[in-house]
């Protein structure tokens, strides 16, 4: 992934705490398997599905990371699974599981797993979404073809279920549309009209917005994508990710002036000092050409 890339999939990432959570990929070395599953984690026949890591997988290999401490609390959590025969007792169990993932072995995709494991069982608006962003934000820096499948899969069910609960929810909508231009399932048209409806509805809507130009970069149309961006600007001056994203564009033109204008701008909006000294590495390389 070049550096300007690398910083706006950053930007993304950084509400889900990108310097806690790694991708599984980078750590077991997975390849693609030739197995499917739904949102449940079972394997079906190949062909069922697009092919994907099952989370039987990805488990099982973060376990290999944790220290005998750590796998004597997961076990222990794991058995109160089982024994939990009501249903707010396993959503407890569950995002004790995901806390667990997420501060103790501070590995994303185990703690994304049971936070939507528990959203299912709970059935709420409120925390369908919030677990369907979970992977929609971490699913657009993936580069694991296989884990990049799971995620998408894992997102497009949980948007559909809140979309079930509350079919008016526009945030659910464009992530649905997103996740089909992010994670390669289905049509990328298909994902584009559902955000485009969204769109055309609320001109001034950030989320449609921003992914509509990030869309607009994966096809080539630059000059369509500093629309949107510079649209989100204008409602939102100190939108972190319009401004690198906006950087990012002018940087693929050739317009290395209006990239550090606007990678600048990016920098007091800057919270992580590991991105912060790659944007500003950026501006300096840009700067010298």
């Amino acid at each position: 992934m070049k550096r300007p890339q690398w910083i706006t999939a950053g930007i993304a990432l950084a509400s889900v705490i990108i310097l806690f959570f790694v991708s599984q990929g980078q750590i077991f070395g997975i390849k693609q398997e030739a197995s499917t599953e739904n949102h449940d984690g079972h394997n079906h026949a190949p062909g069922e599905e697009h092919a994907t890591i099952s989370i039987d997988t990805i488990l099982f290999h973060a376990k290999e990371n944790l220290s005998p401490e750590q796998n004597t609390r997961l076990n222990f959590l794991e058995k109160s699974i089982s024994r939990g025969d009501v249903q707010d007792q396993k959503v407890h169990v569950y995002h004790q599981l995901a806390n667990f993932w997420s501060d103790s072995a501070r590995v994303f995709e185990p703690y994304a797993w049971y936070t939507a494991e528990a959203a299912r069982l709970e059935n709420s608006e409120k925390s369908l979404t919030f677990a369907a962003h979970l992977f929609l934000n971490n699913l657009r820096a993936e580069e694991n073809p296989g884990l990049k499948n799971w995620k998408a899969l894992q997102a497009k069910d949980l948007f559909e279920r809140s979309l079930k609960v509350n079919p008016a929810n526009d945030s659910s909508e464009i992530g649905l549309g997103a996740v089909y231009l992010y994670g390669g399932i289905g049509s990328p048209m298909e994902g584009i009209q559902k955000i485009r409806q969204v769109a055309d509805k609320d001109p001034k809507n950030i989320f449609a917005l921003m992914t509509l130009g990030q869309a607009s970069i994966v096809s080539g149309q630059l000059d369509k994508a500093i629309d949107r961006f510079e649209k989100v600007l204008q409602v939102q001056p100190q939108n972190l990710e319009a401004l690198i994203s906006l950087a990012d564009v002018y940087e693929r033109k050739g317009d290395n002036t209006h990239a550090v204008e606007n990678y600048r701008k990016s920098l007091p909006l800057i919270g992580l000092p590991e991105m912060k000294e790659a944007v500003e590495q950026r501006i300096a390389e840009l700067s010298k050409k």
